[in-house]
Formats: C-alpha cells, structure tokens, sequence
C-alpha cells in the first residue's frame, strides 16, 4: 500500500486539457438542435411541436405541487431561514415526510418518479418560498447521490442507495478543492486500493449540504498500480465514517441558509462495492451528471423572474411619481417589459430543455448548458432591474422595510441570492469556453490535426483531405435558407408575427458559422486563445435558442388556447429586444478591445500600474490566498450535524 500524495499534482496546459477533453463525450448518437444552430442549420422540426409530457405525468407531478405549495405557504417561514442562517430541522423532516428528497428517484425505489419538467416546476415553487431550501434539494438530488447512482450505479448500489435519498437521507456532491476549481486535472484528493477498499485522503471545498449530509459523492485520484487503471474516480462515502471531518460551515453574501462546508477525509475507509463506475470514469460521470443537473439553477431563475414581475407590477402601479403611476414613465416601463419578456423566455428554455430531457430523443448537452448561462446572467439582471425599479427601498433589507411600516419586500436579498449562479456549477466563462468546445465538435472532428502544431504532416495531410470534403459540402449550404423567403414558418403569425424572428434566427445561424469558421480559418490553433471571440459566439447562440424557445412556447399555448394572444405579445416583445443584444454581439466579433485588454494585463501583473493603487487602505484581513489541504488528520471540530 503506498502513502497518500503529499503534494498537488503538477500539471501542463496541455495536459490539462487532455483531461478535460478525455472526460467530455466523445460521439454525438442522437441530433441536438442546438449543435445544428452553431453549424447554421435551423432544425425547427426537432423542437416543434414543442414536445409535451404524457398525461400520466401531468397527472402525478400536479397532485404533488399541490401539496408542495400548501408546505411552502405554512410550514417554510423564508424570512427565517434568512434571519437565522439556518434552515428549521422541521422544514427538512417536513420535506422528507412530503417524499420531496426522492423527486427524480423512481418509485421502485421509494421515491416519486416526476419528470424533470415537473422536478424543476417544483424546485421554482420552493426556491420562490425560501432559495436556500431550493438548494437543499437540488444539490441532493441534480448531482448528489441519486443521479450519478441512477445513471451508472450496478444495481445493487441502486438498491442499497435510492431508497435512503428518496425518504431519510441528504446527499451532497464533492469534486471542488481549495486549489481546484475548473481544472480537474489538478484534482488532489486521493483513493489509494487496500485490499477490497480504497483509502479516501484529501480536502473538498464548498461541499453545499455537507454539513448535514449522510451520504457523499467524492471524485478522488486512484493511483495507477498494478490491477488498477488509476484516473479521478467517484465514490459514494457515508459521511459519518471515521476520519470523515466538516472542519468548517460556510458563510456567504447570499443564499445564507445553506449547508456548505469544508470536509476532510483523512484515511477513510470505502469499500470498493462504493465505486461509482470503473476507475477513471470520474469526471465523466460529473459531466454526464451536470448535463441535466444544471437545469436545476434555471428553475431558480424562472421562480426569481415571476417573483420580480410580480413585485414589479404592484409597485410600479402603487407608486405615483409626477403626477402619474411609476409604470406610465417610459424610462421605468422598458424595464417592466423586459422583466415579462424576458421571464416568458426563460420559462420556454427551462420548458423546452427539460421536456427533451425527458423524451431522451436528444442530446441536450448544449442546450442544458446554454440554459445555465442564458438564466443565471437574465435571471440575474431581471432581479437587478427590480432593484433600480424599487429605488432605495430595493436597497432595503425586507426585515427595515417591516420595521418601519412598509410591504417587506426582499429584492436585495434575491439579488444576492442569485448572484451565485453565474458561478456555481460552471462560471459563465466556463460555460463559454465549453459550449464554445462542443458548438466547434464537428469541425475540430475534420480539421483537428490540421489546426494542432504537433500533428505529423501524414495527419496534416490526411485532416486536410478530409476537411476538404466536409467544407466543400457545408459551406455552400450558409448562403440560403428558409430565411430569406418571405412566407417561411407560416405557421407562427397569430396576431403578433412570429414567422419573422424564426426567419432571422435561420439567417442568423449560418452568419454566426460563417463567423465561427472565419475565426478558425484566422486563428487556426490559436483559436482555443480567443475566449473573448468564442464567448461572443456562444451567447449568440444562446440568444438564438432563446427565440426559438419563446416562438415555439407562443405556439403550444396559443394551440391549447391558454393565453395565446398575450404569449405571442411577450414572445414577439423578447425576439426583439434579443435580436438588439445580437447584433450587438456581432459587431463585438470584429470591433473589440481583446488585444489591448490582454496588453493592460500583462502590466497589472507586472506591477506597472500600482501607482493606481494608492489612496486607499485594504481591510482584508491575513492569511493566505489559499488555505493549506496538505492530507492528515483534522485538526478542527467536528461541524457536521445530523438531521433527524
């Protein structure tokens, strides 16, 4: 048996993304809309009719809302989890009681089998009640325990496991270390073999609910040894087990009553009975698992842009500035129609995501991701727009407002909550950098060696001829299409025209590939530099897969006749102002500041500017950058706490 790593490993760039490259799904078996978007072809017939869940589901997943809302009018007081920091031991057993931990977890095996559409809807009501049980139960059930063990569990850890998460227990998901965020391959935390077991050592950061949770999925480094391929691995590990320490409960600006911890393992004993897949299929399981996992912080951000509509109506027809309502004013209505607008658009994302996820016809890689990064940035100027809309009382905390006679409102206390999307889960320029990495799959597929400077010219030649082929079939294809002919998606001109925001989001999709293979044909390997590029690039597609969703969410109502008059209003409203941010975004292609940005950088680094430091005093307190994970034992108390 060899000793635990005592130091982090030392990895290359290259090496790096090898890993990351090693880890994401190599074949696409099953179309996806959005990959099509990104190569320019408009495959409306993948998306409409919007797909629609079987009655049976409905049926299900209603009855239990209902009695999800009725637990979160009475029994969660969100204003206490906020004061208090802390959500109830009874708000918890409550949801147990409900079946509310096994939501995604069949019925067989104890839980209640809802499909991910009615999952999210019911994450939105809870979030709306109190964010951070909203968490609570995302983080245990998108990328805790369940769904890794779900998709690629044996079955007898299906039935050892589902059972506990869909009644008793709380689980929480641990890949994050103090010195690694994004980059997997600097992963430090070990899982050495001893006989039928794996000795777990190392230190995980941000382990939301593992301060409260009983069981763990841990991604550990398996050394390479003989009778073992070695490579990052996932674990389930019972969180009481010995050496098994949350040194510390976290605090943060937002979503305050959370379980995020710092845990450390220190010689923990896992039976290899516990090993989640083979020995190195680690992050590909995360990855696999963030797929439809991460459509978990759009419901949060659909339930924070009704919330805000809400309030924005009410306040800006109860306030009267110069002699008429806050509303009638130009200025503060632009914002109330973005808010609805805008909010439409993330609901028909959310919908149209999650139901695909369900019919599993299609790979929603993309479009699982591209939902995290278009809600958690929307869903966070939606609420930031609130705020300028309240004024200073948006500024005021609900607990002062109440204090002195007023509506308790928290709009700044969502505005913290959410800030934390545009970081959880992948940061927005993570998300762009692997949006950008799938949305340039196919080209990389024919071209890859052509582009690597460290491919043999037998390779070079043998990616030329076959980019050869591939380019003489696609590009011909950019110049025309069903958007430029007038009468093309007929089918959408109910009252508001939507007929011409699918036309332009058909001649939008071959503009942004003619783009997108212009930038490869300039940069060529150093293309994968160009973040600035690649991420202009992606929220063009994102805004492309956000009209499409709207139009296509306007048809289904207006055909069931629920609304169908004002979804196409607010569906017609969102495609324009989106297709401003777009052309925007292309005009910032060409015409941007990304060299001299990244000049100025190397003198802020360089200490050329710290003249521009001066005048001020830094209240930041000592210590260092990042705190020390070396293994061994904990030299804290223990701060994880059992519920129930």
């Amino acid at each position: 048996m060899s000793a635990p790593p005592s130091s982090r490993p030392t990895v290359s760039e290259r090496e790096a993304r090898a890993v990351a490259e090693a880890a994401r799904d190599q074949e696409w078996r099953k179309p996806s809309f959005a990959k099509e978007l990104f190569l320019g072809r408009f495959r409306l017939d993948l998306v409409h009719p919007h797909p629609t869940p079987a009655t049976e589901d409905v049926r299900r997943g209603e009855e239990f809302l209902v009695r999800l809302r009725d637990f979160c009018e009475t029994r969660i007081d969100g204003a206490l989890v906020e004061r208090e920091a802390r959500i109830p031991d009874e708000v918890v057993e409550g949801l147990k009681e409900l079946g509310a931990l096994g939501m995604k977890i069949a019925p067989e095996y104890g839980g209640l089998g809802l499909t991910q559409v009615y999952y999210n809807k019911a994450l939105a009501l809870v979030g709306s009640a109190s964010p951070a049980v909203g968490v609570l139960l995302s983080a245990h059930q998108s990328i805790g325990v369940p769904q890794p063990v779900k998709l690629f569990g044996t079955d007898e850890q299906k039935r050892a496991f589902l059972p506990r998460c869909a009644r008793t227990d709380i689980s929480a998901f641990l890949l994050t270390e103090p010195d690694v965020g994004s980059d997997p391959a600097r992963l430090a935390a070990s899982a050495v073999p001893d006989g039928d077991d794996y000795l777990l050592d190392g230190v995980k950061l941000w382990t939301t609910n593992g301060v409260v949770a009983d069981l763990l999925v841990v991604m550990a480094r398996v050394p390479r040894s003989e009778g073992h391929k070695g490579g990052i691995t996932a674990f389930v590990v019972e969180a009481d087990s010995p050496g098994v320490t949350v040194e510390n409960r976290n605090a943060f600006m937002g979503l305050r009553g959370i379980e995020n911890g710092v845990t450390r393992f220190h010689r923990v004993r896992v039976p290899a009975a516990h090993r989640i897949g083979p020995e190195g299929a680690g992050l590909k399981i995360a990855l696999t698992t963030l797929n439809t996992g991460r459509l978990s912080l759009p419901a949060s951000c659909v339930a924070a842009g009704k919330w805000c509509l809400k309030i924005a109506r009410e306040w800006s027809a109860a306030r009267e500035q110069w002699g008429k309502p806050l509303a009638h004013h130009e200025a503060v209505g632009a914002k109330i129609s973005f808010i609805a607008a805008t909010t439409f658009a993330l609901e028909a994302v959310l919908d149209l995501s999650s139901q695909m996820a369900d019919e599993d016809r299609n790979d929603i890689r993309i479009e699982g991701a591209l939902a995290k990064l278009y809600a958690s940035e929307m869903g966070w100027r939606i609420a930031d727009e609130l705020v300028q809309l309240r004024g200073g009382r948006g500024f005021e905390t609900a607990a002062s407002l109440a204090a002195r006679g007023e509506r308790a409102v928290p709009a700044e206390q969502l505005l913290r909550d959410l800030r934390i999307n545009r970081i959880f889960e992948g940061s927005t320029e993570i998300m762009h950098l692997l949006i950008a990495r799938e949305a340039v799959d196919a080209h990389l597929a024919v071209a890859g060696n052509l582009i690597d400077p460290e491919a043999s010219l037998q390779d070079k030649a043998r990616a030329g001829a076959n980019a050869g082929v591939f380019y003489a079939r696609w590009l011909p294809r950019l110049v025309a299409g069903q958007g430029q002919l007038p009468g093309a998606y007929g089918e959408f001109r109910h009252g508001a025209d939507l007929s011409r925001h699918l036309r332009y989001v058909e001649r939008t999709a071959r503009r942004l590939a003619r783009a997108t293979f212009y930038g490869m044909s300039r940069w060529q390997g150093r293309m994968e530099t160009k973040q600035g590029f690649l991420g202009r690039i992606v929220d063009i597609g994102a805004e492309l897969f956000a009209m499409s969703a709207a139009c296509v969410r306007a048809e289904l109502l207006r055909a069931r006749g629920e609304h169908g008059r004002e979804a196409y209003q607010l569906a017609d409203a969102f495609c324009r102002q989106s297709r401003i941010r777009v052309e925007e975004l292309f005009g910032r292609l060409w015409t941007n500041t990304d060299d001299l940005d990244r000049k100025v950088v190397e003198g802020v680094l360089a200490g050329t500017y710290t003249w521009l430091e001066d005048g001020v005093v830094d209240p930041s307190g000592e210590g260092p950058w990042i705190a020390a994970t070396d293994p061994g034992p904990s030299r804290k108390e223990n701060a994880h706490r059992k519920i129930g």
